[in-house]
């Protein structure tokens, strides 16, 4: 076995990706990806046994988020930069080590390795098979892939200047709780709900980090049309860096579309003092093959959901930041305090044709929290006067799997008296379907982002208190999630530490998932998978 990854909902066979990823990445990529995660637990060894005070190594906290962002499925494919992170990564670690004393250590920090030869040697190791239990490994990942995500919603508040220590400590505390074999299940399962916990606090961080500096999102109608001007498409979730771009191609005649999960960026009230801003070009990430070719101009990739390109023409329009990566793309560093230059980006599109309009019209969103939270008492009415009988929470992911036509008949199925709440690409299945509304209330509400499902929780739970009610899971909500990558897992876990049960996922149950964990997650919190639409639609409302 060349590799094995089962991290995305997209996993070989459901089992694991042995050869090369469905994603795209290859061999060494998975293998280095593997060993900068080892790495991170090495410096999480330290930090923990040697009493470190996080507040005193915040380099070190930083680069711990960008290491496990650069991990997610679709973020980074740059064999060569992972390789540098992973050098970079061991030199922290081992100028941590000069700070303890007495204190035992494994192998995750003290290992050394001198070239990429060793490197591969090394991951072959300590990649997730180096787990014999099945139970055991399946709970580690959990918890890992839960931190992957936490790391990306850390590191977007981060680059807005927002940070919570409490988070980091707890990174550092449950990375090497996945190095010791003494913990039982039971614990494991424990620290998988924690995980969930500190979920909830990194999505509020990031929350409050967003609309402190952009404002809180507000019903906006957004042109999925296209102008006359040439262009930049900017994809991933990483607003800071859209704030940049737009600022530096003020005046100079260069549009900004935003692709997939930077959809939401025009609910906030800051961006929309941007003339240039100009709507969203096409839908989700995964159909990037097709809608990059027809938009002619360069694409900024600002995290994860990177395909890789099929044209080299293509490619050669292509730029990062951040976690994300593609080799032979150019790569835009902030300088010490920040800031990005864009220009290659804005002298590409300057020499580039307009976008080929591929669809018209506009959609709505910016349901957030605080929005909806405006529409309370239209809302509430319309749930005692029967105008509404359910919200379906259908949150998460979008990709490429056929079976995902599921959720785009499961929206057009649905009784004419339920809303749907969405946030992550997974509302391009049916964000552009006319499904009406109830009394002005849309039938779809957009709160943005997959890290804006904490709003959908936010949400839940004020509803939960104005209907007095004892439990939230007594409210008129169903959820019916779809998830591909990381982020999704953090989503999971934080509704699941919230309280929330009977949490239905798909379009496949993780491949991750060893079948006793799975029958825990089943008898405890009445997780499930999904059938067919009209069966499903029957359980959900109760027939």
């Amino acid at each position: 076995m060349s590799m094995f990854c089962f991290q995305c909902q997209e996993t070989a066979k459901g089992t694991g990706c042995e050869i090369r990823g469905v994603c795209g990445k290859n061999e060494e990529v998975a293998k280095l990806q593997d060993l900068l995660v080892y790495t991170t637990k090495g410096i999480a060894e330290i930090v923990v046994k040697g009493k470190l005070d996080v507040t005193s190594i915040n380099e070190v906290n930083h680069q711990v988020l960008k290491s496990l962002f650069i991990t997610i499925t679709n973020a980074n494919f740059d064999d060569g930069a992972i390789e540098i992170q992973i050098n970079k990564m061991i030199g922290f670690r081992n100028e941590l080590k000069k700070q303890v004393s007495n204190v035992s250590l494994g192998d995750a920090a003290e290992f050394e390795v001198s070239d990429r030869a060793s490197m591969l040697e090394k991951a072959s190791k300590v990649g997730v098979l180096s787990t014999e239990n099945e139970d055991v490994r399946s709970l580690r990942e959990m918890i890992i892939y839960g931190l992957k995500g936490m790391a990306a919603y850390t590191d977007h508040a981060l680059n807005i200047g927002k940070e919570n220590f409490d988070i980091y400590t707890f990174i550092y505390e449950a990375l090497v709780a996945t190095l010791d074999d003494s913990l039982s299940a039971d614990e494991l399962v424990a620290l998988t709900l924690k995980t969930g916990e500190f979920g909830v606090q990194a999505m509020a961080l990031l929350d409050e980090a967003n609309t402190s500096k952009y404002g809180n999102p507000e019903i906006t109608s957004v042109n999925i049309g296209v102008r006359s001007n040439p262009a930049i498409l900017i994809s991933g979730h990483d607003l800071a860096d859209l704030e940049q771009l737009l600022e530096q191609t003020k005046g100079t005649g260069v549009d900004v579309y935003t692709h997939s999960e930077m959809l939401p960026a025009h609910y906030y009230p800051v961006f929309k003092k941007y003339d240039n801003f100009a709507g969203n070009y096409g839908g989700s990430w995964w159909a990037q093959v097709t809608e990059f070719e027809t938009f002619n101009g360069p694409i900024l990739f600002t995290t994860n959901c990177i395909v890789p390109p099929r044209s080299e023409e293509i490619r050669k329009r292509i730029f990062t930041s951040g976690a994300s990566g593609f080799p032979g793309c150019p790569h835009i560093e902030a300088d010490e305090n920040g800031k990005k230059d864009f220009s290659a980006i804005i002298e590409m599109a300057k020499q580039s044709k307009p976008p080929v309009e591929i669809e018209s019209g506009s959609i709505v969103g910016g349901f957030a929290h605080n929005q909806v939270f405006a529409l309370a008492d239209k809302v509430v009415d319309a749930v005692k006067s029967g105008a509404i009988k359910k919200f379906f929470v259908m949150a998460g992911c979008d990709g490429r799997m056929k079976s995902r036509e599921y959720y785009t008949e499961f929206a057009k199925k649905l009784p004419k008296d339920t809303v749907i709440l969405t946030a992550g690409c997974a509302k391009y299945r049916y964000n552009k379907l006319d499904l009406g509304d109830i009394g002005g209330i849309p039938r779809v509400l957009d709160a943005g982002q997959c890290n804006d499902s904490y709003s959908l929780a936010v949400i839940a739970l004020k509803l939960k208190e104005i209907f007095a009610l004892k439990d939230v899971n007594e409210l008129p909500i169903a959820y019916n999630i779809a998830w591909y990558e990381q982020k999704a897992v953090i989503v999971l876990l934080a509704l699941l530490s919230l309280g929330i049960k009977n949490i239905h996922l798909g379009p496949t149950l993780p491949g991750f998932l060893s079948p006793n964990v799975a029958k825990v997650l089943v008898e405890k919190f009445g997780i499930a998978g999904v059938g067919q639409v009209d069966d499903d639609i029957k359980l959900f409302m109760g027939e």
